[in-house]
This record gives structure tokens, sequence and C-alpha cells, in this order.
């Protein structure tokens, strides 16, 4: 537990993008202090062009106008590596809530014939894509400039905790790092449900763009606090993989977007390293105290995303599937784990 927050910091990270220039430790220190503080920040000076948001938004915007036949053609529970259109109320967290929201989700695209893929990965492989004019093209360009973002910061993270620039992105060569394309419609006459319901995310960090406000971040005195929108800025906040190797010094805060005022798409990219990683406490934060548990990193991606995907849930229970040994429960990281331990 960190601090009782009450907004969420503004960073300019700019200088992170030359790590042999004269403000580069300024910038990791901040990011680092913001990390360790509250798990969350706003980033900007990040350099990724805006035309290229403007082209996934238009794009995302037809898609899900398409008729509901249509997207199901893409249905996430027709592929055996989790890619594809995520319609209301597949997705369920811990606390049982049924999300106002459909999704649409992509990861490192690899071809069919990949090793990995044709072992049966459940997390590696192709995407599925809608036939949709320009909608390949246009989130493909989004995913590849925000993953080159993300491996700057990724490097950056480690920097902060006193360790190897690549500390962390040595382990990332195709990692199950997935996109999701979202959509929270607006109904004043609809029940008033969560947009989406608290939790983690389970990799190392979260990228994300959105088009309206609604995200809130649970701090240490047990308050949600409201990230207001920022054109043009990502939201950043640490994931399950970074409070694992940093024994807790990085916290996964627990975060959940409300009943949302106006229509909103959010597109966050959570940022992940290869599927085989071994993540335990790195050696300089394994005090006297408890220890984080050891995981793989894509076992640990799939566990929780089995337990929170009813076509998944199903898979399991007709045994087609099997849950990684040792799976962690939801919600086992994150402020919310310890507020309520």
């Amino acid at each position: 537990m960190t601090t009782d927050f009450t907004s969420i910091p503004v960073l300019d990270i700019s200088a992170l993008r030359d790590e042999s220039g004269p403000g580069y430790r300024d910038a990791v220190a901040a990011l680092g202090a913001a990390a360790r503080d509250i798990g969350f920040a706003q980033i900007v000076g990040h350099g990724v062009d805006p035309a290229l948001f403007d082209g996934l938004l238009e794009r995302t915007t037809a898609f899900f106008a398409l008729p509901e036949a249509e997207k199901q053609k893409v249905y996430i529970g027709n592929s055996t590596n989790h890619r594809g259109y995520v319609p209301p109320g597949e997705e369920v967290f811990s606390a049982g809530t049924v999300d106002t929201k459909e999704a649409f989700d992509l990861s490192f695209e690899l071809p069919a014939g990949d090793p990995r893929h044709l072992a049966g990965h459940p997390l590696l492989g192709p995407n599925q894509w809608p036939e949709l004019d320009g909608f390949r093209e246009a989130v493909t360009a989004w995913y590849d400039a925000v993953f080159a973002l993300s491996r700057v910061l990724l490097r950056a993270f480690a920097v902060a905790l006193g360790e190897p620039a690549d500390r962390f992105d040595r382990h990332v060569s195709a990692p199950p790092s997935q996109l999701r394309l979202i959509h929270y419609p607006f109904d004043p006459a609809a029940a008033d449900r969560p947009g989406i319901g608290a939790h983690t995310d389970y990799e190392c960090f979260t990228l994300l763009r959105p088009t309206a406000p609604g995200l809130e971040v649970l701090n240490a005195a047990g308050d949600w606090v409201d990230v207001p929108l920022i054109d043009g800025a990502f939201v950043l906040n640490i994931g399950d993989l970074l409070e694992i190797w940093t024994n807790g010094e990085f916290v996964a805060t627990s975060h959940r977007v409300r009943k949302v005022a106006q229509e909103r798409y959010s597109f966050p990219l959570f940022v992940n390293v290869d599927a085989d990683t071994v993540v335990a406490p790195l050696d300089a934060f394994r005090g006297s105290g408890a220890t984080k548990p050891t995981v793989v990193a894509g076992e640990h991606l799939f566990a929780q995303t089995a337990q929170s995907f009813r076509y998944l849930q199903d898979r399991v229970a007709r045994g087609e599937v099997t849950m990684p040994e040792g799976a962690q429960p939801l919600d086992s990281f994150g402020r919310d784990a310890l507020l309520h331990r």
C-alpha cells in the first residue's frame, strides 16, 4: 500500500527516447515514482503520430457499427488463440458484474504455420480479421507504433529499478501483448452497471488511449479516483507481472470504468513479455517479508483470461483446455487484493 493519492500525475516522457540524453534520468525517476506511489500516470510527449489514432478510431467505429451477424463472424470463441469479437456479457470479472461493453481483441501476429501456434498454444498465432476495408491496415499501424513505445517504457522501468535497461526487454520477441478495441455504448435508460468491473491488468503494464472520461483508479484508502481525459495522452498503469518482479514495490493498481455518460471508445495495449518467460521477484526486492508467487507470463495471462471469459470457462468445463498448474485466482494482485486481506 502506498499513497492515498487524489489525482493522477501527467508525465512528459519525450526524454525517454534518448537514453544518453540530458533529461533521461529525470524522466526515468518521475516514471519510477509514479509506479511506486500510484501505479498510474498519464503520459505526453510520447511521439506517436496522431493520424494513426484518427485512422484507428475511424475503422473501429465502422466495425462496431456493423450488424451483429457480421461481427459474430469473427467471434472470439471461433479462435483457438483468443482473437476476435467479444460481445456484451462475454467477459465477467471476479465481482460477477456483467460489463456493458463490446470489444475486438488481437495480439502479436504470428503466421498460422508458426510452431507455437501449431503446438496449440492458447495465446499465440494469427489474428482474426473482419472483412472491412482498411481495418486490418489501420489497426496494425497503431499496434506497431504503440508496441514500439512500450519497449521504450519497458527499458525505462528497468532503469528506474536499478536494473540493466534490457532486464525486461530482453524477454520481448513475440509476446502475447494484446490490443483491445473497446466500445462502451451509451444508453441513458440502461441499468446502472459498470462499463467494465474492477480488476488489475495481467501483464507488465498497459498503455491506454480513451475517447471519453470514465476510468477510475482505487487508492490506498479505498477511494475511487477519476482519471480525467487529456487529449492525445496515454494512460499508463502497472500490471501483475511488474508487481511480481518488484515484489510489490510497483503495485498493479485496481481500476474500473463506471457507467459511461456518453459513447466511449478505449484502446488499451497490454504490454507483455514472451509467453515462456518465468517471472519471479528480482533479487534486489526479496526482503524479509512475503514474497510474490512465481508465474510463467503466458500461463498467468491465460489463467486469468480463462477465469473471466465465458467461452473459455465452458471449454475448461468440457475438458477441452486445462488451467495451468498453480493458477492464481482473479484479484490476486493490486490494491483491491491488499484492501481485502
